[in-house]
């Protein structure tokens, strides 16, 4: 061990973990954020501290390895608040908070609440410490738990307000293990047994249909999926999440099934006759609230944890271990000899698709003006790099991509919003820093927006160099069908208080105030000639997109 502070001991603990990026509202571990700069860790100075933590788990997601935001204790349930989504998603966050000095403790201190449970609901471990001594093995602890098995956020709350019982000078060790400092730390194998019967009642069944969720891309084992779905010749259907984890254009595609979904994947999954989860709760947004597939439909179930397996439907057959090693394993049992009714099932899942794709077609290529979000998404497709990654939110923002949008290469990345609205831009703006070299593109509605707008000014001021492409029509439409009904359809005026706001908000200019570029973009056209010059203006560019105010998203397909 060494004598230094706990400062110093922390910055070189976050440079041993590969950690290249802290998201921060101070005032916070000033002396460890100054001691960052000898080693190279950038310090990211956001506006609101919901904002820091969405931008952390954006790069956690998109870097594959943990992203640390820090709050001081007044800021500490706006920390909390934008946790949940990195909750949400499994994404591993490391969340350092300051809190109560133990001589003002249960006193009134000032900016005091005892909030420490706070963080008990969107965490896998709420911890403090009290002794600077403690200071790196629980920072060790966090690590080791964000990335362990099921990954997810983690919180250490510090002793004062802004952390600064860690600021001593101790006989310190700022071990960083390696192990720790990527997801998955482990990759365990499923039975061998287990994995064998898995494939045995896949190669059997005659309407198979593997459903890939956000497992598969932690894993990393998206060439595996394919693999497999190839060998046995199996459609895969994704979750929003794993969006992209098999290519759109691949005959085996039935595309993101669930709530946000394409038609034609919901139905593919209402006809087969066994589903196979990969890496995903089989949770109600992919399974349209539990009805697709229905209730009785055998399922086989893969998850790194052993306690989502049969959690929502019971299994035929569990198989408990990691995404990539596991489907590694089904792909050298599999014998890949696939039936004629193998093949009258890929092809009738084929027949679904091209319907799907007519029948989308008009919009996508609509030349409307406002503009459609369906041609939004076309453009979106036809200018996307090789390499670049399309960041969403949710809600109409995740409903427009996860249908219209293509993820055509290899090279390229889906991620998005877990459900807190807001979260596309910061969440943008993590993946950016997590991934400088690669275009990436963030597709939100103003809406979704107008959350976090002030995060311009910190992509300007840091060249975050994104392009931000707003589905701006001047309201939130989503709730229209609420808003009628709550009306019960009659007409009245006041009801778009409910859902629409100003007209005449120009979002270029306000981006342009905040120093990024950004273009007005009121016809089809002008966003297939600008879309490739953003990507190469080496700044942040904002594209404000006029669409439609009464386009609605598709709803999900169900049975009747």
């Amino acid at each position: 061990m060494s004598r230094m502070t706990g400062s110093r001991c922390f910055a070189e603990m976050l440079k041993g973990y590969g950690v290249t990026h802290v998201f921060f509202v101070p005032t916070i571990l000033m002396d460890a954020l100054a001691e960052m700069d000898s080693l190279g860790v950038q310090k990211i100075l956001t506006h609101g501290e919901k904002a820091a933590a969405y931008m952390a788990d954006g790069y956690a997601r998109a870097a594959g390895r943990p992203g640390v935001c820090l709050a001081q204790q007044i800021g500490a349930s706006n920390l909390a608040a934008g946790l949940r989504d990195a909750c949400m998603a499994g994404s591993p966050v490391i969340a350092l908070t300051g809190g109560p000095a133990t001589s003002g403790r249960y006193r009134h201190a000032y900016q005091e609440v005892e909030d420490l449970t706070q963080f008990d609901a969107v965490t896998k471990l709420n911890l403090q410490v009290d002794e600077l001594a403690r200071f790196p093995d629980l920072v060790r602890h966090l690590f080791r738990t964000a990335t362990s098995g099921a990954p997810g956020p983690v919180h250490l709350r510090l002793r004062g307000s802004h952390g600064q019982g860690v600021e001593g000078e101790a006989d310190l060790q700022p071990l960083a293990e390696a192990q720790f400092s990527r997801v998955p730390a482990f990759r365990p194998a499923a039975e061998t047994d287990r994995v064998r019967e898995a494939v045995a009642q896949l190669s059997k069944a005659r309407k198979p249909i593997i459903i890939a969720g956000g497992g598969v891309v932690a894993s990393g084992a998206q060439s595996e999926l394919v693999e497999l779905a190839e060998k046995l010749q199996v459609p895969v259907a994704t979750s929003l999440t794993a969006k992209g984890a098999i290519l759109d254009p691949h005959p085996l595609s039935a595309g993101v099934c669930g709530i946000y979904s394409r038609a034609c994947a919901n139905r593919a999954v209402s006809e087969a006759d066994l589903v196979f989860f990969v890496g995903t709760h089989a949770g109600g947004q992919v399974t349209t609230n539990w009805r697709i597939p229905a209730p009785g439909t055998p399922v086989i179930q893969l998850d790194i944890d052993g306690a989502q397996l049969g959690r929502n439907y019971p299994n035929a057959v569990s198989l408990m271990g990691d995404a990539k090693v596991t489907l590694r394993q089904m792909c050298d049992a599999a014998q890949g000899k696939p039936s004629a009714a193998g093949h009258a099932w890929t092809g009738r899942v084929r027949e679904l698709v091209a319907e799907w794709r007519k029948s989308a077609e008009p919009m996508l290529a609509s030349d409307a003006v406002p503009l459609r979000p369906e041609r939004l998404c076309r453009e979106l497709t036809e200018a996307l790099p090789a390499d670049g990654v399309v960041v969403s939110d949710t809600g109409h923002a995740g409903m427009w991509t996860g249908q219209m949008v293509d993820v055509t290469q290899p090279g390229q990345r889906y991620i998005r919003c877990e459900g807190s609205l807001g979260w596309g831009f910061p969440g943008a703006l993590g993946v950016k820093c997590a991934l400088p070299g690669r275009p990436v593109v963030c597709f939100t509605g103003d809406g979704g927006l107008y959350y976090h707008l002030p995060e311009l000014e910190t992509a300007a001021r840091h060249g975050i160099n994104l392009v931000i492409v707003v589905n701006n029509n001047g309201s939130l439409n989503q709730e229209i069908p609420l808003v009628k009904a709550a009306y019960r359809e009659k007409r009245d005026e006041r009801s778009g208080e409910m859902w629409r706001f100003r007209k005449d908000a120009n979002l270029a200019k306000v981006a342009e105030a905040l120093g990024c570029a950004a273009f007005r973009i009121e016809k089809p056209g002008q966003l297939k000639e600008q879309l490739p010059r953003a990507f190469a203006m080496g700044k942040p560019v904002l594209l404000d997109c006029i669409s439609d105010e009464q386009a609605l998203a598709p709803t999900a397909w169900v049975p009747k």
